[in-house]
Formats: structure tokens, sequence, C-alpha cells
């Protein structure tokens, strides 16, 4: 499948954080192409298996979280209206008259209501929305509400991935379906190779909610190198200029404390050698990313924190640059095939 359609099929998958069993069928079929086995986990981390050729092989993990932000129902009021609060790093003012999907007894179509214009006092109207006041209209009434949404139900976001001018692709959660799109292209371009390690490739779960997905892989799986697929900010207008990275441009290759820093000056020597375009992302502490997990599982796994810059992060509409997902890929590929035993 061709890498734009892969991410279009990835992003319409709901997977809301917390909840990623409604997609692990999903993802384990899309491994299991390319993986000589592949299995989930007691926390739906889906895990494929490409064994290595070597006599002894190493063992390389590569990880990139599925889960996608999303709501959680908190109260069910006697007007058929839902409370909910979020789930992951949802922005309020972001979802006001968003479309969603109740996912109930059955997935029941919803709206999150907003106040129009003509109802709010001139002192109100330059004031955000706060989540708390805000609701879903499911269209029933407090019976039948109750009668097929419970409190817990989990709620994702009505936004279907669309093709935009110059190899772009924006929708939902590309945040980090782009990251295994990139797990995709890694295992594709593996065929290719010949290399000596056992790779696991991991769509993690629970990211959104404190990178517990990658706790349980990185303890679980005893890796020698450790590889981190996600995202970073993209260019966009008043964004800082260290903190956000123009797509189409290329893998945002990390440099920080906890980064390998072998590791790290090999891959892009091995990018300008292959001239697959990478930018460098300075990360002065923690990234915010499952780099944090494998450098600190068990002995310490060195790790790579590879990035594929995408806009509007958080957002309904994130958009990535197509050409990036596969450079990721490539990039990440190469080096497992290439890369110098210890």
């Amino acid at each position: 499948m061709e890498c734009g359609e892969l991410l279009k099929k990835l992003s319409d998958i709901r997977a809301v954080t917390g909840r990623e069993n409604m997609a692990t069928e999903k993802i384990a079929e899309l491994f299991r192409e390319y993986c000589d086995d592949v299995y989930v986990d007691a926390f739906y981390n889906v895990i494929g298996i490409k064994k290595g050729q070597a006599e002894k092989p190493c063992n390389v993990l590569v990880t990139a979280h599925y889960d996608e932000i999303g709501l959680i129902v908190t109260g069910i009021e006697d007007s058929g209206f839902l409370r909910f609060s979020a789930a992951g790093g949802v922005d309020a003012k972001a979802i006001g008259a968003m479309e969603v999907t109740v996912h109930g007894k059955e997935d029941l179509f919803g709206v999150i209501g907003v106040k129009p214009p003509h109802l709010i006092s001139p002192e109100d109207k330059d004031k955000g929305i706060k989540m708390e006041d805000m609701r879903i209209d499911i269209g029933f009434g407090g019976e039948k509400a109750k009668e097929l949404v419970s409190i817990g139900d989990m709620v994702s976001f009505n936004s279907p991935a669309r093709e935009l001018m110059n190899n772009r692709v924006a929708g939902k959660s590309m945040d980090n379906r782009s990251g295994v799109a990139a797990l995709i292209e890694i295992l594709k371009e593996l065929q290719r190779l010949k290399h000596d390690d056992n790779v696991y490739v991991v769509a993690t779960v629970q990211e959104e909610l404190g990178l517990i997905g990658a706790i349980c892989a990185t303890y679980n799986i005893k890796a020698d190198l450790g590889i981190v697929i996600d995202v970073c900010h993209g260019d966009m207008p008043d964004a800082p200029s260290d903190e956000a990275f123009p797509l189409g441009k290329g893998v945002a290759v990390a440099i920080g404390p906890i980064i390998s820093r072998k590791h790290t000056k090999e891959c892009m020597k091995l990018a300008k050698e292959e001239n697959i375009p990478y930018q460098i992302d300075p990360e002065a502490g923690d990234t915010g990313t499952e780099a944090a997990v494998h450098a600190v599982a068990r002995e310490g796994i060195p790790v790579i924190l590879l990035s594929i810059p995408s806009k509007y992060m958080h957002t309904t509409v994130e958009m990535v640059s197509v050409n990036d997902v596969v450079s990721t890929g490539k990039l990440a590929a190469r080096y497992i095939a290439g890369r110098a035993k210890e």
C-alpha cells in the first residue's frame, strides 16, 4: 500500500487512549504482511518481529504509539446531554462544534454543542469556553441516552483524513499514526535489505496518558538498541523557530542528554551518505516521548529519537508530509541493516 493511502487508513482508525483494543486487530493485520510473528500483549501493545540473519542476533526495538486523544463520558444529564473530560491532551478551544462518535452500547453520532453568538452576553464574547461547560448532544433524551451510553464510555473525534497539495495529508491522530506508518515503511524497506538483528516493531498504547505502553514493551523486550518514532511540531505562524520544523524537509533527528550520541551521530552520517533528508532537533531535557522510557529501561537502552514534523498537533487537522514519513522509515531501516555491532 502506498504511504499516503496507508496514512489515511491509519488516521481513520479509532483508538482513543486507554481503549486501544478497538484497533488492535487492524494494526496487527498490517504488521502480519511483513513480520515473521505478530502478537498482542496484555496491555494491547501490538508487537511484530522480523528475525535477523545473524547466528547470534541482537535485538532492535522500534516503538511508535497508536493511541489518540479523545474524550471520556463523565455524566449523563436527564436532558440527554453528556458531560465529558479529556482523555489525553485535548485543548478545549479546538473542540467546540466538533462532530464526535460516542462508543456506547453502539457507536452513536454526536456533536459538541456551543452557544450561538446571538445568545452570548457582550462581556462573555471574548472568553473561552471551559470543557466542563461543554456538552455532547446525541439527539436523545435522558432515558434513551442512559440506555445507550454509560459513564466511562470513550468518545472519538470525527475528522476523515484528506489529501492536500504538495504531498500532504491532514486528519485526526497523525500523532502518532504517522509513526505507525513509518513502522510499516521500516518493515517494507527491510524486506529488501539483509539485516543481522532481530527487529521488534511495536505499536504502543497509552502514550498520551504517560508512556505506559512503552514502559511495558521496553521491560518485556530486552533490547540492545531502541528507536522511537513520534511527531514533533511542524512550522506554522507564530511557532518558535527552534521548536518547529518545516514539512517536507525530512525527519527530525534528536540530539540531547537522554539520546545516544554514538548512534545518533552514526544515523546522521548514514543519512548524508544515502541522501536521506533530515533536520536536527535539539532536546535539552525530557523529550516528552517514549525515548525517556527506553533510556532508563532495565540497565538502560541506547536510544535514537526520530520525529516526523506535524502541524496543528492535538487537533483534528494534524498535517504531515508523506515524504517525511517515507524518509523516516528509510533512515531507520537502513541504519538497522547497516549498523556496526558493539
